[in-house]
């Protein structure tokens, strides 16, 4: 089974787990995932949906376009994960709903295009100007 990674939402309604390395992290700039957390930049972890499960409960299901799925806490509203048509065997979820998120630091930054002008985190790090599947 590998490494064993869970984590859930700031109320504890919605729990998860997923097994597996904790690779392919990246900060995403767009501005959907800014407009859906009120946050600057959201960092995700890409897993395959394999080898996911919710543990406790079932989160709230909202399409933030024609594409894209995301899933958050009925309770409290913490943005928990989203999965896309354009890789349905992947489902990302959000790094700070981690139960261990220092565990798992970004390798990329994606939707660069998009990064506000001002904001300067982890620049060592490759970007790309949209997302590559």
């Amino acid at each position: 089974m590998g490494e064993l990674h869970s984590g859930g939402c700031h109320c504890g309604h919605i729990r998860y787990q997923f097994s597996g390395a904790l690779q392919d992290i990246a900060h995403c700039h767009c501005s959907i995932c800014r407009k859906v957390s009120g946050g600057i930049v959201t960092t995700w972890i890409t897993v395959p949906t394999a080898n996911f499960q919710w543990l406790a409960a079932t989160p709230a299901r909202y399409d933030s376009s024609d594409s894209c799925a995301r899933y958050f806490c009925p309770r409290c509203g913490a943005q928990l994960a989203l999965v896309t048509l354009l890789s349905p065997e992947s489902i990302d979820v959000t790094i700070a709903t981690l139960d261990h998120p220092e565990l798992a630091p970004a390798e990329r930054h994606i939707w660069t295009d998009s990064q506000l002008p001002w904001l300067h985190l982890d620049e060592h790090l490759p970007g790309e100007a949209e997302e590559t599947l």
